[in-house]
């Protein structure tokens, strides 16, 4: 999980795709477009293609599929809560650029292209919005580049959100973002993977002391609930693939966005969310489910502006 140095990294079309560490930029589209495949044999499932593949997309090899067969096995909620999710994030992007208009889009665990992408989202409401992808796996980063080369307005980078003031760093670098106006943030289904040692609550905290007033964060969270062994169990799926999923109090999550002001609906449960805004219509692709399933899903959303 090396986060790389400023600097590092080259233009592959027009899409800025930066490596972790000096003398690993990848030096060409070739490269880059290589990187992913060759990734997707590892021998052991990864996060990001486990996700990609409850999002219904085929970025993801048997072992991943194997494994988020597991955490379905264990919780059948999971397929709809990943969509749910993403549904969250569409309706956040689209408000924020269609309604709030803002511009720049800093989206850290940024994972696997899914359309629409958060860029895709932003330009439809403002054509020139900009936006900063960032994940620490060079596989995800380099499907990023790949997918979006030719885009001068977007960029991937690597870097991690466990080191919150290097990844800050990394995205100043690369000047993509203008840190003088408001950025979104999104940290969406990612915090619950930061260990309690490792500060998660901090680190938010430091990516958003960079932002301008007017900044907002958008934030998706596991809530963690003792009397769900459906849900432990599936975390622990995740545990076993490298990832500790850790489900936390509504109190914790609630700390994440200080120094922020919550946001009509506030911070409810994604199924909440979605019912309330309308944009339970964003669920893709459509599974079957029903609304008590959709309110049931462990999973609390919310949307603070920087004061």
């Amino acid at each position: 999980m090396a986060i790389s140095s400023a600097g590092q990294g080259d233009l592959t079309g027009s899409c800025l795709v930066a490596g972790p560490e000096p003398g690993t930029a990848f030096s060409d589209a070739a490269e880059t477009a290589a990187a992913a495949p060759r990734q997707n044999r590892a021998a052991t499932p990864a996060i990001a293609r486990m996700y990609d593949w409850f999002l219904g997309g085929d970025n993801n090899s048997a072992v991943d599929r194997e494994a988020a067969g597991k955490v379905l096995d264990r919780y059948p909620g999971a397929r709809l809560a990943a969509r749910a999710n993403r549904a969250f994030l569409r309706w956040a992007v689209g408000h924020l650029a269609g309604t709030r208009g803002i511009r720049q889009f800093l989206d850290v665990g940024a994972g696997l292209p899914a359309r629409p992408n958060v860029h895709e989202l932003a330009q439809r409401a403002i054509p020139g919005a900009r936006t900063a992808y960032v994940d620490n796996d060079p596989a995800v980063v380099a499907h990023l580049g790949a997918a979006f080369a030719g885009d001068p307005r977007t960029v991937a980078l690597r870097a991690d959100v466990r080191d919150p003031v290097r990844l800050i760093d990394r995205v100043m670098a690369s000047g993509h973002l203008d840190f003088d106006r408001p950025v979104a943030l999104l940290l969406v289904a990612v915090m619950h993977f930061v260990r309690d040692d490792e500060h998660p609550a901090e680190a938010v905290g430091t990516l958003l002391a960079e932002l301008a007033p007017g900044s907002m964060l958008v934030l998706s969270h596991l809530l963690g609930d003792a009397q769900r062994p459906d849900v432990l169990a599936a975390a622990q799926v995740f545990r076993e693939a490298g990832a500790a999923a850790i489900g936390r109090t509504r109190s914790q999550i609630r700390r994440m966005f200080d120094g922020t002001h919550l946001v009509e609906p506030g911070l409810r449960p994604v199924g909440d969310w979605l019912l309330i805004t309308g944009a339970v219509d964003r669920i893709e692709p459509r599974i079957p489910y029903n609304q008590m399933a959709l309110l049931d899903l462990p999973v609390l959303c919310g949307m603070g502006r920087k004061t």
